[in-house]
């Protein structure tokens, strides 16, 4: 139930301009609100395009991955996304991966590069299979880069196989 106002019935309302100033300082204060979540979202990516492109494949992140290998192994599946990342790190904004271009490992920078050749060391000798495809486009544009580890036999693949080498 609405409670009772007491209104001055001999007052004048707020005036047309009164109320168009109301609407625009609550616009002005939803911008800045945008405005504030925007910078902070592009810091956390300089922030994480520094470490990624700076710094080495850690152990933890190297657990990770067998954690969800192993995690997919247990649910029944052959193959798991086991790292993701913005396509705008690789030297080419992720058009290579995009179009399946076969030289795609070329446009790897940081540890993305750095896992590409910890797969080509360590898991396409044990019969994994990667490949790179992006995972969402916001906007239209491609988004994030998706690395998918493969175990399954090459003739439930009925493709040809999935890395370029």
């Amino acid at each position: 139930m609405a409670e009772k106002q007491n209104i001055d019935l001999d007052a004048a309302p707020a005036s047309a301009k009164d109320l168009r100033m109301q609407l625009l300082q609550r616009q002005m204060e939803e911008m800045e609100k945008e405005r504030q979540v925007k910078a902070v979202q592009e810091k956390k990516l300089t922030d994480f395009a520094d470490v990624f492109l700076e710094e080495h494949v850690t152990q933890e992140e190297v657990a990770v991955v067998r954690r969800l290998v192993a995690n997919a192994v247990r649910d029944g599946k052959f193959e798991a996304m086991v790292y993701s990342f913005p396509s705008s790190l690789c030297t080419d904004s992720g058009r290579a991966i995009n179009s399946a271009d076969r030289d795609w490992p070329q446009t790897l920078q940081g540890k993305a590069k750095e896992f590409y050749e910890r797969y080509q060391k360590f898991g396409k000798p044990q019969g994994f299979k990667l490949k790179a495809m992006i995972v969402n486009f916001p906007g239209g544009m491609p988004g994030d880069v998706g690395f998918f580890l493969n175990w399954a036999p090459d003739e439930l693949l009925g493709m040809r196989p999935a890395d370029p080498s």
